[in-house]
């Protein structure tokens, strides 16, 4: 690509200098066009990551509670894994072109180019100021050149009309002595005007080619000094570009090397071998087979109440409603109502306010209101199935093997464990 210009381009022509100085415009307009560059890949590389991450989760899922097993499985999910180390990858990626490229341009930018009030850059008028005053004395001079030499065209013009007349009047003879008089001092007359015309012109081309030596100097000097501000700028750009390449190339990152590295081992490890091993032992001939034998039916004892809620129910029943006995080893805890010698005076003396009788004594015989503590799913067919919270009707008491005979509000009848309930 050749930057030279034609001949009648030259900076040296009057106004030329105008595409040097808005160079420097250009310049401050084509930082703003790098930050959009920037912007816009960082906004890329935002978005791919966070397809990765998306894409990685849906496909993780997916394989968790898909079919497939064993170290292929993990060779599988190694996949997401890379997925996830690289969109972390390209996130860091989008955070270094905003936060140093980004940032890096518009501070150069802004301390390159400074604003006027009035508009524009105050370079731009610098170097404006100095292409014009460089430029006005050797103008003015060409100026004056184009006069001088107009004016001695226009002189050889009339000298060669003038000579032209002349000599056809010497064919023809109806020109009379005075007609050939007047066109002979017409001619003499044009020829020193054309004379004089040469004069102050080659006086005037003297002149501009005595001033052009300082002309071409002083523009020099300010296109050189436009030549060293652009100088700055392209190798500010130089450098930038290189520094957003280090951050994309992920090539150069040892990080994203490891990613694949860890990937390509954890695939290689993979064992079709072993995970055939593994599920013949688990779904094939070689599982472990309970084979039928001769069985005793035992009586079944009543499952504990569950671990994690053993301690509350401890705390409840110490705290408020009296203390907790302990049966047997195998057994869990039920709660048994304390009654003081007082507080029994007073319900027996409530009892004689109502009359003497007991108005629960029918519910006895139909047995007694309980509250479920825990959450229970009955095993067998016999056994009731219920929710913490839910009430029931206890039937018989508890059995040496800790289960009790109760029905359910929707008239079922069944056993279940006694310490998962507790009395209303």
């Amino acid at each position: 690509l050749s930057l030279s210009l034609p001949p009648s381009l030259s900076s040296g022509e009057v106004g030329n200098y105008k595409r040097t100085v808005k160079r420097i415009d250009d310049g401050h307009r084509l930082c703003n066009d790098l930050m959009n560059c920037i912007q816009e890949r960082a906004k890329i590389e935002k978005a791919y990551a966070q397809q990765l991450t998306e894409w990685s989760k849906r496909w993780r899922q997916l394989i968790d509670k898909g079919p497939q097993y064993g170290t292929v499985e993990r060779a599988w999910v190694a996949m997401m894994t890379e997925a996830e180390k690289v969109s972390d990858l390209h996130h860091d990626m989008r955070t270094n072109l905003m936060n140093n490229d980004f940032e890096k341009v518009k501070n150069w930018q802004k301390e390159s180019y400074h604003k006027q009030m009035m508009g524009g850059f105050k370079e731009t008028k610098e170097a404006e100021e100095g292409f014009k005053k460089a430029q006005k004395p050797w103008a003015k001079k060409l100026k004056e050149l184009e006069a001088a030499k107009k004016s001695f065209h226009m002189a050889c013009k009339e000298e060669k009309l003038a000579s032209a007349r002349e000599a056809n009047s010497r064919a023809e003879a109806s020109v009379t002595a005075d007609q050939q008089k007047k066109l002979q001092e017409k001619l003499e007359k044009c020829r020193q005007d054309s004379q004089k015309a040469r004069e102050k012109y080659e006086r005037s081309l003297e002149e501009l080619n005595h001033c052009t030596p300082p002309y071409k100097d002083g523009m020099e000097l300010v296109f050189e000094q436009c030549q060293q501000f652009e100088d700055k700028r392209l190798d500010f750009l130089k450098e930038v570009l290189l520094e957003v390449k280090g951050h994309l190339n992920l090539a150069e990152n040892q990080s994203y090397a490891a990613v694949y590295r860890e990937l390509e081992h954890t695939i290689k490890s993979a064992s079709p071998e072993e995970d055939l091993k593994w599920f013949d032992s688990m779904h094939g001939p070689s599982m472990h087979m309970n084979w039928p034998q001769f069985e005793v039916q035992q009586e079944k004892p009543a499952p504990h109440a569950p671990e994690t809620q053993i301690g509350r129910f401890l705390q409840t029943y110490s705290g408020d409603r009296g203390s907790v006995s302990s049966y047997e080893k195998n057994q869990a805890y039920t709660a048994s109502t304390e009654w003081s010698d007082e507080d029994q005076t007073a319900a027996d003396s409530g009892n004689d306010t109502n009359g003497g009788s007991n108005p629960f004594d029918e519910d006895v015989g139909k047995g007694v209101r309980v509250k479920a503590l825990y959450d229970y799913d009955g095993q067998e067919q016999d056994e009731l199935s219920f929710r913490a919270g839910d009430e029931l009707t206890k039937l018989e008491e508890e059995d040496e093997q800790g289960w009790c005979k109760g029905r359910l509000d929707n008239g079922k009848l069944g056993l279940y464990p006694a310490n998962y309930v507790e009395p209303i």
